[in-house]
């Protein structure tokens, strides 16, 4: 059964045995290589201070869950990942080459490094099929011919086949997410971003993209997700990070942060989501 945001967490929601763990294929093909890293990131807008000198890293096949309060600084890093937004300070690598500057190719990095936004930023325009063609097309210059069959062959995988000729409009907001989430795969990316990709969603429609999600973790795809779905981080994850006012404050497994977090802020966090 999938656990929405709405539903309280207690004992036993949130336990979750070894052996249901080990099932999890994205947390047991973990590799030792570091495929992102970031040093002293800090990002201020004018006088506001929304990241404080962050160190952070990703393995390949690692699933990086990032929870926090809103305005704690998790989306903001996230952007900083993808250089939607520029960092004030600090440096960010991706296997082994600095992120940024002048002779950076920023299209080829984001077609590596795939972001799937909350608001879906389908172009309402185009056709689902030509919504997840467009990209290969025009930033990895396929050939339409088989931009078009890696576009179908990726909606088919997130269970949007039928709908390919469908505008976005036309869509619930769960389909528009499994969408772009199609989108993202059809450029072939070694790494997944997810900015809280169901916060949009109404809670019905949450199980079918965390499902698509789970199943990417399950084949190995490297992803960091911001996720306000506490249940989705302790099943899914590797690795949880706890953001707040701007830093790091715990990383750990989620075993780790969701069972013995030392941080009094995690533990006041956390409570939120206990059962009353």
């Amino acid at each position: 059964m999938e656990v929405t945001r709405t539903m309280p967490l207690n004992r036993h929601t949130m336990a979750l045995s070894a052996k249901s763990v080990d099932a999890v294929k994205g947390r047991a093909g973990v590799k030792t290589d570091t495929v992102l890293r970031i040093e002293h990131l800090s990002k201020n807008f004018g006088s506001h201070i929304v990241l404080r000198d962050i160190d952070f890293s990703v393995r390949s096949g690692e699933v990086v869950c990032i929870i926090g309060a809103s305005g704690s600084g998790k989306s903001t890093m996230l952007r900083c990942i993808n250089h939607l937004e520029t960092p004030t300070s600090g440096e960010i690598t991706y296997e082994g080459k600095a992120v940024g500057g002048v002779h950076f190719d920023l299209s080829q990095y984001r077609a590596k490094v795939g972001m799937v936004f909350q608001s879906f930023n389908l172009f309402n325009n185009m056709t689902v099929l030509q919504n997840c063609m467009a990209g290969p097309v025009h930033v990895l210059h396929k050939k339409k011919a088989e931009a078009k069959q890696d576009a179908l062959f990726y909606l088919k995988k997130v269970g949007m086949a039928p709908y390919i000729n469908a505008r976005p409009s036309q869509l619930s907001g769960g389909q528009k997410q499994r969408v772009a989430i199609a989108r993202a795969l059809a450029m072939h990316p070694k790494m997944l971003l997810f900015d809280e990709p169901t916060s949009a969603l109404d809670p019905q429609m949450v199980g079918e993209v965390l499902a698509v999600m789970r199943q990417l973790a399950k084949e190995g795809m490297t992803m960091v997700v911001v996720t306000h779905e506490m249940q989705f981080a302790r099943e899914v994850s590797n690795r949880t990070v706890f953001m707040c006012d701007g830093v790091i404050a715990e990383s750990g497994t989620p075993e780790q942060i969701f069972e013995h977090p030392q941080n009094p802020k995690t533990q006041q966090f956390l409570s939120r989501f206990q059962a009353s």
